[in-house]
């Protein structure tokens, strides 16, 4: 077999072989975001109308992430977060709509002292996604009905699955849940 009869096979194998590799990295790559960010994964496809776009978007949600300075929560911090939270929620007896927002407020307060930015609502999704992505569907429906509380338009139902809603991202924040 001569070299140019060699070169030709070799060559095209090759360049088959390299692009097989950069599907399957880029499936992994995929795959772990899939897995990092669950339900938001879609949810990111979704809104940015690619998976592509979905992606690179977690990817610098990730990379913005890494250079935050999230804390773990000191044991007296911890039981300090978990007091305030039976507060909020004996509250929620006599105040429903305050103790929603109420818990919202410490929701806030602890994200800000765990070391997430709190600027704003879609900053906070956004941080949160990174390590809390199958709690985010939580978050959206209770601040969904505390916004609606606010202008006198949920009903006690409502505010009371808030708080469940609430409280599923406050046990993985404060760190009861893992």
């Amino acid at each position: 077999m001569s070299t140019s009869t060699l070169l030709a096979v070799l060559i095209p194998v090759a360049v088959v072989l390299v692009l097989v590799g950069i599907a399957v990295w880029m499936l992994r790559r995929r795959r772990r975001l899939q897995d990092r960010f669950g339900p938001e994964y879609e949810r990111t496809v979704e809104s940015k109308g690619s998976r592509h776009a979905a992606d690179s978007e977690l990817r610098e949600r990730e990379v913005r992430h890494d250079n935050l300075d999230i804390r773990e929560l000191p044991a007296e911090e911890r039981h300090r977060y978990a007091d305030a939270w039976t507060g909020v929620q004996q509250r929620f007896v006599d105040r429903p709509q305050g103790a929603v927002s109420q818990a919202d407020d410490l929701i806030t307060r602890l994200m800000r002292d765990r070391g997430y930015p709190t600027a704003g609502y879609e900053q906070q999704l956004r941080e949160l996604s990174v390590e809390h992505g199958r709690t985010l569907e939580h978050y959206r429906a209770a601040h969904e009905v505390n916004v609606r509380s606010g202008n006198g338009q949920a009903t006690t139902e409502e505010l009371r699955g808030a708080m469940v809603h609430y409280r599923a991202l406050f046990d993985e924040l404060v760190g009861t849940t893992r």
